[in-house]
């Protein structure tokens, strides 16, 4: 069981109960929310996806509408693996 790490104090609404549900898989030991910026592009709702592979893990974008946020996650799941996990509550 992972945790989450709350460094900032702003977040995309709806992602933080998503990434505490993340973090208790067992295989996942931090989830941290980072850096917010405005994208171009337009997304009704919540997605989150996999972006590159960092050192401890992956690093993913989180998007709503024209907003987008990063989020690491350490981890030794593969990026399939991890993959199938997120888009469990990219369906939610």
């Amino acid at each position: 069981m992972g945790r989450l790490v709350l460094n900032h104090s702003t977040n995309l609404e709806g992602l933080i109960p998503i990434l505490k549900k993340l973090a208790l898989n067992i295989n996942i030991r931090t989830v941290t929310p980072a850096v917010i910026s405005r994208v171009r592009g337009k997304s009704s709702k919540l997605t989150i996806r996999l972006s590159v592979k960092t050192i401890n893990g992956y690093k993913a974008i989180a998007r709503k509408g024209q907003t987008a946020q990063e989020v690491f996650i350490s981890t030794d799941l593969s990026k399939d693996e991890l993959k199938k996990i997120i888009d469990i509550y990219n369906e939610w």
